[in-house]
């Protein structure tokens, strides 16, 4: 039995560990018929709006990119994700899990951050199907 106010905790815990705040900007690239509904629910609540579609033309605090082993070029849908994103903004890059359909080398992920020059930053657990990598922008060195 879930206690009263316990009620979709579990997945506003998911919201919060991809850092999701109240009246951030939040688009999704990648939609299919396998994402994680739950998940974006969750961020929906938290963020308090809808989620953007890929053709939306607003500056974005976080771009949920739902990835596939098969989905294409990575590096050059991280360029394209990175157009809209504000200067503190986030990339999550939702690929599979291990041993399921579609599942990603996290090789593949850092290599395709690297070439876009953003780094990745954590890495969360969404429900049973999903990972999440947090990709952010590379801060400038201090010059010497």
């Amino acid at each position: 039995m879930v206690a009263a106010g316990d009620a979709g905790k579990g997945e506003a815990d998911v919201a919060e560990r991809l850092d999701i705040e109240p009246e951030m900007v939040v688009q999704e690239l990648g939609w299919d018929e396998d994402v994680d509904d739950d998940v974006r629910a969750a961020i929906e609540e938290r963020c308090g709006s809808e989620i953007l579609d890929e053709d939306a033309d607003e500056v974005v605090d976080v771009v949920l990119l739902w990835w596939r082993e098969d989905d294409g070029d990575l590096t050059d849908t991280l360029l394209d994700a990175m157009t809209p994103l504000s200067d503190e903004g986030v990339i999550w890059v939702l690929t599979p899990k291990t041993g399921r359909e579609g599942y990603v080398e996290p090789a593949d992920i850092s290599e395709a951050a690297s070439t876009a020059n953003l780094a990745q930053t954590g890495k969360v657990s969404l429900g049973e199907g999903w990972m999440g990598t947090r990709l952010a922008y590379r801060k400038a060195k201090a010059k010497r």
